[in-house]
């Protein structure tokens, strides 16, 4: 019954997202990256009135304000990856029985991911897991590594439409990282997860990340593929030791489901139904395979 829940919702949805381009028309992104603004805007009115009230718990003189990446400083911007560098060379925290491929902190997180994510997704626990999980994860950061700043978030509406060269992917010291060498005539990747099979078509890269932080010989990607068809099968569900580099191959078209129509349309449809919000979220055409094909 669930199974059928999750394809019927998932149709619905899909038919949904398809429509968003035609009910806003094709020449709106400026008038949903207005009505986005506008959101943001009513939204920081409503936590500044709501701080100013508060006299303890979360107030105005210790709340962590996150930025988004391309707002930060280039000082600040290194800072960050700098503590995600010094986070995976402390030991880690998993009991080597549950993942005998953790070699750090950073592992653990990755771990903890894999292990939940059957449990997190299609449901109504995604939203407030993740919250939870990059609230967990900012703290080591700062409390393992001795960071200042916040967890910075990514707008994908704004390099959506050559995200290779925005400040996330450019492959500057102040970025994550470049794009994968790009390797000829690679096949696609398939994606398994859920009962639900995505092709996802080569790209402009594939290989190795070449410049940046997180390049390779700088970064070791060591626990995984978990829901990814491949020869290599480290240990049940991705947990055992599997050491390679960090691999990118940056699409354009995923990252145009990151624009600006699509996030207005996902955030207006449903009204407050979280059910169909839940649904538009995780549609694989939806933002979320967006940000994680991009």
């Amino acid at each position: 019954m669930k199974l059928r829940s999750l394809f019927t919702g998932l149709l619905l949805a899909a038919t949904a997202l398809v429509d968003a381009a035609t009910q806003y028309g094709n020449n709106s992104e400026r008038a949903a990256c207005r009505q986005i603004t506008k959101w943001q805007t009513l939204y920081n009115r409503w936590l500044g009135n709501t701080l100013r009230a508060r006299k303890t718990g979360c107030t105005r003189d210790n709340i962590i304000y996150r930025q988004e990446w391309g707002s930060l400083l280039r000082t600040q911007r290194i800072e960050y990856t700098e503590a995600v560098e010094c986070l995976a060379k402390k030991q880690p925290v998993s009991p080597k029985a549950d993942v005998p491929g953790a070699r750090n902190p950073y592992d653990d997180f990755v771990a903890q991911h894999i292990k939940s994510s059957p449990h997190v997704h299609f449901s109504g626990l995604f939203y407030p897991f993740h919250r939870y999980f990059v609230y967990l994860y900012e703290t080591a950061l700062r409390n393992e590594c001795g960071y200042k700043g916040a967890q910075p978030y990514w707008d994908w509406t704004l390099a959506w439409q050559d995200p290779v060269n925005g400040t996330i992917f450019d492959g500057s010291p102040t970025s994550l990282g470049g794009n994968g060498k790009f390797i000829p005539n690679a096949l696609p990747t398939k994606v398994t997860a859920f009962g639900i099979e995505v092709i996802v078509p080569h790209a402009s890269g594939g290989g190795c990340v070449q410049s940046g932080p997180f390049r390779e010989r700088t970064w070791t990607v060591n626990l995984g593929p978990a829901t990814l068809n491949s020869s290599t099968k480290p240990g049940p569900m991705g947990l055992g030791y599997n050491p390679r580099c960090l691999k990118r191959d940056i699409s354009t078209a995923y990252a145009a489901n990151t624009r600006p129509i699509k996030v207005r349309y996902q955030l207006e449809h449903c009204g407050d139904d979280l059910e169909c919000f839940g649904f538009l979220t995780e549609d694989l055409n939806s933002t979320r395979t967006g940000r994680h094909y991009t």
